[in-house]
Formats: C-alpha cells, structure tokens, sequence
C-alpha cells in the first residue's frame, strides 16, 4: 500500500513511498509517541541544535500522513501547534508547528532509507531542491538520522537545519548518528520504566 499521493507524470516523486508505515504507527502508540510533545523531546531537540551551531533542530516521529516534531528546537524559542511551517525570523510571519505532512522536509526519506541523510546544499540534489521547504521556508542545508529500535522499526529522525549550506562532513555524521543511538536508547529505557 501507498501512502503518496498521485502525482503527474513526468514529474519528480518527491515523497517516498512508505510500506512500514503501519508498524511503525502501531509501535509508536505502544510507546505513547508522536501524538503529544514532551520537555524532555524538547531539551533534546536545544541540546542538539547547540551541538550542531544550527538554528533549528527536530525530534521527529513519522506516520502515514505527517510529521510530528516532538522535540523542537527554533532560533526564537517560539513554537505553535497550528502553524504548519518553520519560522522565519524576518517578520513574514511563517511560524514552526509541531506538524508537517509528509511531502515537507527530508525527514520521510531518512526513514524510509533507515540510512543518515547529508545534504549540505540542498540545492544541489534535484531530487531534494523542490521540495517545498527549500523556496517556502529557505532551508538550505540538512542532516538526519534515523531513529531505529530494538525492534528493527524506524520511529523517526533526529535533524538539524540551516538556512545556508553547510559542509557537515564526516564529524557532523558521525555525531547525528551518535545523537542519534542516544536518543533511541532512552526511548527503550522508555518502555522498560514508562518515561524518559
């Protein structure tokens, strides 16, 4: 099963196709995931963003349709559960929310990869340059890792943006991986004890 939308021939399948995303649906409600936010996702998220020198930075759990951003960190501190967008600080009034569908960002790909994803110029990867948070957002440059749990299913990512390329190299993949396997095994500490 597909969980794409249509799209018109000739053009570009931005969103990739997700065959687990009904497992990992069903494990992330075992888990109490994905549907409410939580400080401790959140102080992740600004640990990770300091960590990076990065303006923004996700903890992200994926299912069929959206994105829900359970840790977040944004360069104001300001975060609206309405508002579907990542800020711009320049007043043109685009506010982050806790969701995205899935045909924003490149956190759907490193899911459905289960493999870190670099892009240190987003821009010079067609597959990547349209999608719509590169013209509606300015988002220029990513990096993500999977989060993958004992049970072999990729809940979400962890990643980090900057609005202007960035040469990431082997030591930002190394440490969002690291991040990365950190976060996983408090999410299994999760489920043995109930909490992070």
């Amino acid at each position: 099963m597909s969980y794409d939308p249509p799209r018109p021939a000739g053009r570009l399948l931005l969103t990739p196709e997700d065959k687990d995303a009904p497992a990992r649906v069903r494990r992330l409600r075992r888990l109490g995931l994905g549907e409410r936010t939580e400080p401790a996702f959140d102080a992740f998220a600004d640990r990770l963003a300091e960590i990076a020198a990065v303006p923004y930075s996700m903890v992200n759990f994926i299912d069929e349709n959206r994105q829900f951003f359970a840790g977040l960190h944004t360069p104001d501190g300001s975060v609206s559960a309405a508002r579907p967008l990542p800020a711009a600080s320049d007043g043109t009034g685009k506010g982050i929310g806790r969701y995205l569908t899935r045909d924003y960002g490149f956190c759907p790909h490193v899911v459905v990869r289960r493999k870190a994803l670099v892009l240190e110029d987003v821009c010079d990867y067609p597959r990547f340059a349209g999608n719509p948070v590169v013209d509606e957002i300015g988002v220029r440059s990513y990096l993500g890792a999977p989060l993958i749990d004992h049970t072999g299913i990729a809940l979400g990512t962890i990643c980090v943006v900057d609005l202007e390329p960035r040469p990431w190299g082997k030591a930002g993949l190394e440490t969002i991986k690291a991040m990365a396997a950190e976060l996983v095994e408090q999410l299994e500490r999760r489920e043995d004890t109930g909490g992070i």
